[in-house]
């Protein structure tokens, strides 16, 4: 089924104003169609960003890190396994260092996904007591690690918690927050911090923009010799962009930041070395590159190995010693890429078998599409629930069986579905299903024993049907309308490019008529195509498209440059056709 193409609304008046502001005028159109108002929202200077006491629990986190840092014990940093998680503990470890930590107090642990799972366990607990450790701080995950952070203080260990991720709900839907001594998560109740979105990474770069200005009230420097944060934002950057957060005016004035830093060349030397194993310039670094090129090698080592990997590429100053880890990630990003291969197809052949038989009629996928295989790594499961997902465009959960016989479930939604939300009805109407659970409105995850699968498909799918109508199942594609021939040209590629598009901050997508003139199979899997458009003859290729189109068809596309043997070329990427 083809999806809906629709066409974004521009305000008229806001595009006026952004041109008159000397905005780009296709630019103007672009901003004005995703919310942006006035030029002044368009400023991504640092002063800009929301002020960190506004972050509920900042102030009181720079306070207990900063007596922690005045006494010399050690502070364990407890990361995550995903390439949000290895960012903000490398934000952690290298901004504790440059706020004054003394040589040998910092340490970091990080989960194994197969062994410990997800968050501060009692295991994991017992795994930073090796440091002997004054305090534990959590990057990326704490917020529902009510177990391991009542072990931490019964150690007798003082516990900070910074996290994102929405608190775990009780049996009266009221959010339950650990007993840790500080919690610093924009979604925690009574936080009035505007953006909701931050990353981990986020949230631990304001921790250390309070602890700065709280050591600076104590006289440790003043503001003429205090050190430099802003040298951690290509960090943050990556962690925000890669971890799939909504980019609101906060977030981009971060990503805008970081990638400047780098386009300049001042970077980590992991990042440079990731740019570099990618084959991707980071003079000419783009939001693209932190969410599909740089991204997925850090996530891959999380998901198929171990995320110190990823952790010391990012900590690391020995550019010798970066490259080396970068290859080995890119290395293992390649093995990830064909295990997911291999559980793509697994997957399709028990869709084959789901779609007629589920939804009664051939062809037609259920409202909620739930995928279990013995044989699934549990690595990559998250990576398949979104595949999934964007094919049928419905909300998908995908589970393999973890190291201690559990099924771990990854999922993935379509908007109007809040996951997380779902998952806690269905925990609520079957208690007994659901070991825990967790996430967001648009990813989330679960554990269940096998015995409970088809418990949990049936009430899945219950959710589904109850919150779904038919309208929300037909995927669109959201478009920015024609593109004018006259911006068919490198310099415009080059305009976009710089710009910082992300999660509800789309990239533009533009939809125009054109004629197919000539079509063919490139690589067997994609479609390379000839069109009329406005008159003159345009390259597109529509990648994993194998069907041919008719003579005309109304295209939604990106542009991108097609660079071959010295020539530059501007062509169509195919989104949809509508």
């Amino acid at each position: 089924m083809n999806p809906t193409i629709a066409v974004r609304d521009v305000p008229p008046r806001a595009a006026w104003a952004l041109e008159q502001a000397g905005v780009h005028p296709l630019l103007a159109r672009l901003f004005a169609a995703r919310g942006i108002r006035s030029a002044q929202e368009l400023d991504d200077g640092l002063a800009k960003l929301i002020p960190p006491a506004e972050l509920k629990g900042a102030d009181a986190a720079a306070r207990l890190l900063a007596d922690t840092l005045d006494s010399g014990r050690p502070i364990v940093v407890v990361a995550d396994y995903d390439c949000d998680g290895a960012t903000a503990c490398a934000v952690a470890l290298r901004g504790l260092a440059m706020l004054g930590a003394r040589p040998g107090t910092l340490h970091y642990v990080v989960p194994d996904r197969a062994i410990h799972g997800y968050g501060l366990t009692p295991a994991i607990v017992d795994l930073a007591m090796a440091h002997r450790p004054a305090l534990l701080v959590t990057v990326d995950n704490g917020i529902a690690s009510h177990a391991g952070v009542a072990h931490a203080r019964a150690l007798g260990l003082k516990v900070l918690v910074t996290d994102h991720h929405l608190p775990a709900a009780g049996p009266d839907g009221v959010p339950t927050l650990p007993a840790a001594d500080v919690i610093v998560n924009p979604s925690q109740p009574g936080c009035g911090f505007e953006s909701k979105s931050l990353a981990g990474v986020g949230v631990m770069f304001y921790v250390l923009l309070a602890l700065r200005a709280e050591l600076r009230a104590r006289g440790a420097f003043d503001a003429s010799n205090q050190p430099k944060l802003d040298a951690l934002l290509d960090l943050v950057a990556l962690g925000t962009v890669a971890d799939v957060v909504r980019l609101d005016a906060n977030n981009r004035r971060l990503v805008a930041q970081g990638l400047k830093r780098i386009r300049a060349g001042r970077m980590q030397a992991g990042v440079a070395a990731l740019f570099a194993a990618a084959g991707r310039s980071a003079q000419r670094a783009s939001a693209f590159d932190f969410g599909f090129a740089l991204g997925p090698r850090l996530n891959a080592a999380g998901r198929l190995a171990d995320m110190t990997l990823g952790i010391e590429c990012l900590l690391t100053d020995d550019a010798g010693r970066a490259a080396e880890l970068a290859r080995q990630l890119d290395a293992i990003n390649r093995e990830r890429r064909e295990v997911e291969a291999g559980m793509r197809e697994q997957a399709e052949a028990l869709l084959d078998l789901l779609m007629p038989t589920v939804a009664g009629e051939a062809g037609t996928p259920p409202p909620a599409v739930v995928l279990f295989d013995p044989d699934f790594h549990e690595g990559v499961v998250g990576i398949v629930a979104g595949r999934v997902k964007d094919r049928l465009h419905r909300p998908t959960f995908v589970f393999a069986i973890g190291a201690d016989g559990l099924l771990k479930g990854s999922g993935r939604s379509i908007p109007g579905f809040h996951l997380r939300d779902a998952l806690d009805l269905v925990a609520k109407r079957h208690p007994e299903v659901l070991k825990k659970f967790g996430g967001h409105a648009m990813a989330a995850g679960c554990t269940m024993a096998e015995e409970d699968f088809d418990t949990f498909d049936a009430a899945f799918q219950q959710v589904a049907r109850e919150w779904l109508d038919p309208a929300a199942l037909q995927r669109q594609i959201a478009t920015d309308g024609p593109l004018a021939a006259e911006y068919f040209q490198p310099a415009t590629i080059a305009l976009l490019d710089a710009q910082v598009w992300g999660q509800a901050f789309e990239a533009p997508v533009f939809t125009d008529e054109v004629e197919i003139v000539n079509q063919r199979l490139v690589g067997e899997k994609h479609l390379k195509l000839s069109v009329r458009h406005a008159g003159q003859l345009r390259d597109a290729i529509w990648f994993g498209q194998s069907q041919p189109l008719p003579a005309k068809v109304r295209l939604a596309y990106r542009i991108s440059l097609d660079e071959y043997q010295g020539r530059q070329r501007v062509q169509m990427v195919v989104e949809g056709v509508g």
